[in-house]
């Protein structure tokens, strides 16, 4: 046990538990810019959204798909599945007492590629820009998952 707090005190953990924050709480905004636009924009997924409307007719034609909205909620839909994933594999990472400059180096690719995936997204910048940040992502992660897996096999 004392090995885990050794661990959970190491600087590796706290920069891990600094960038995870981080992309965490970007990916919290996006909820809140997805909803920003739904109120803007007066689009809803669900009847009972609509309650600031006074006729079922209004209600009715609250209820459609939006190209911004569903935009974001891409954006948001892909953080989802990228981010998630990095936290838990992060996690495992930062467990296996890496180098504080390798593991750094891995946090800051991570979260730079999701801020850049998140602009290129919400502001329609031109492809590769969002499709090469989302590579740069992936990497990061699989690169921390093969450090993960190649010290529990050799354990």
């Amino acid at each position: 046990m004392a090995e885990l707090t050794h661990m959970i005190d190491s600087e590796v953990f706290l920069t891990f538990s600094t960038y995870a924050t981080i992309v965490t709480l970007k990916m919290m905004l996006l909820s809140l810019l997805t909803s920003y636009f739904r109120l803007t924009k007066k689009v809803f997924a669900n009847m009972e959204d609509t309650s600031l409307a006074h006729s079922t007719e209004d209600k009715k034609k609250m209820i459609r798909v939006d190209p911004d909205v569903e935009r974001v909620r891409r954006c948001h839909q892909n953080d989802l599945e990228n981010i998630v994933p990095f936290i838990v594999i992060g996690l495992l990472y930062a467990l296996t007492g890496p180098d504080l400059a390798t593991a750094v180096l891995h946090f800051r690719v991570f979260v730079i590629s999701r801020i850049c995936h998140t602009v290129s997204y919400v502001l329609v910048l031109p492809q590769p820009s969002r499709a090469l940040s989302w590579v740069t992502g992936m990497l990061a992660t699989f690169s921390m998952a093969y450090r993960v897996l190649s010290t529990a096999l050799f354990l």
